[in-house]
């Protein structure tokens, strides 16, 4: 993150001052994670207002100064007159009061530059990504889902993630069908799919997995494989996200499941687990270097199994594969 240019940009989009809060963006200015209501003014000299309960350590990790949050009445008369950027995710209700004061603005320009990962970021997102590959190594599959999405998660944090990046799916059976289903107390079955990721340093890891056990599962699980793979080969700087959900659903549909993959190609990951770019029929912004996406195509028939395989890759000057995780997992089955 360049503040400098952050900042520029900001002026040549002839915005005096932008309002954040959205902890994600909070974090990617500050390199501090508010728990509680935060605000960050950014203009030429920002400052992060944080609550009593997070004061002590945002003096400590903030990269910009700090002071303590009393009310947005007290906000608005640090921000000084003229055209104030807020974002899309801000509650109308706060924006009906800046209203009644400011010129305002919605904007992305935190969101735009956060799409592009600098060295450091891309250490994190790789260190969430080993987190979770090495904690659904030995995972125990003879027990319930929800035992083993908990064994999953223990193995995450004390590996080092704060939390999961997302509630953690094992789903099994007929429930492999429900691309986020929500684990059960039932006792896995095949097929079985995990989808999974960790945090470190605030950035996070995504990733899925599905073990088959049958003849008609395997066969949907090569398709699914050859429609991931003939996606991340195409993927490269300058090619619209929309071609690349091309790609994969015309692979699936070659094979008559076109109506079974029910959701879209892939999704950028960082600060959060789903963050532009979306690889998406309507997403027709094109691939940069830096980029760091998921590419997770699947195949669901309803009432009988789901498959779906997910990888991230990093956007270079063609697509390199971040996770290492064989595509077929061996666990104890006991």
């Amino acid at each position: 993150m360049n503040l400098e240019q952050i900042i520029n940009q900001m002026h040549q989009e002839d915005l005096d001052g932008i309002m954040l809060l959205k902890p994600e963006n909070i974090t990617y200015i500050a390199g501090f994670r508010p728990s509680s209501d935060s605000i960050l003014l950014l203009n030429d000299k920002p400052l992060l207002l944080t609550s009593k309960l997070d004061i002590n350590e945002a003096l400590e990790k903030s990269s910009i100064p700090v002071e303590e949050l009393q009310s947005l009445k007290d906000v608005k008369k640090k921000i000084q007159l003229g055209k104030l950027g807020v974002e899309n995710s801000m509650s109308l209700q706060t924006y009906k009061k800046l209203c009644k004061d400011f010129k305002i603005e919605l904007t992305d320009i935190i969101e735009r530059f956060r799409v592009l990962k600098s060295k450091t970021e891309i250490q994190n997102i790789e260190g969430a990504i080993k987190i979770a590959e090495n904690s659904v190594k030995n995972l125990s599959l003879s027990i319930s889902e929800n035992k083993a999405a908990a064994e999953l998660e223990y193995n995450m944090r004390v590996r080092g993630s704060i939390r999961p990046a997302f509630e953690t799916i094992v789903a099994s059976g007929t429930r492999s069908s429900l691309p986020h289903a929500s684990t059960s107390s039932e006792k896995i079955e095949r097929p079985l799919v995990i989808d999974w990721g960790a945090i470190y340093h605030n950035y996070c890891s995504d990733m899925t997995r599905t073990i088959v056990n049958s003849e008609e599962q395997e066969e949907v699980w090569e398709i699914v494989l050859e429609a991931q793979k003939d996606a991340i080969n195409t993927i490269k700087p300058g090619i619209k996200a929309s071609y690349i959900d091309k790609v994969a659903r015309s692979v699936i549909e070659e094979y008559g499941y076109v109506d079974c993959f029910i959701h879209s190609t892939g999704h950028g990951v960082g600060l959060e687990v789903h963050e532009n770019p979306y690889l998406s029929v309507k997403n027709e912004g094109k691939f940069e270097k830096g980029m760091v996406v998921t590419v997770e195509p699947g195949i669901y028939l309803k009432g009988k199994f789901g498959v779906r395989t997910e990888d991230m890759v990093l956007i270079k000057n063609r697509a390199k594969i971040l996770t290492d995780l064989p595509k077929k997992l061996n666990f104890h089955e006991c």
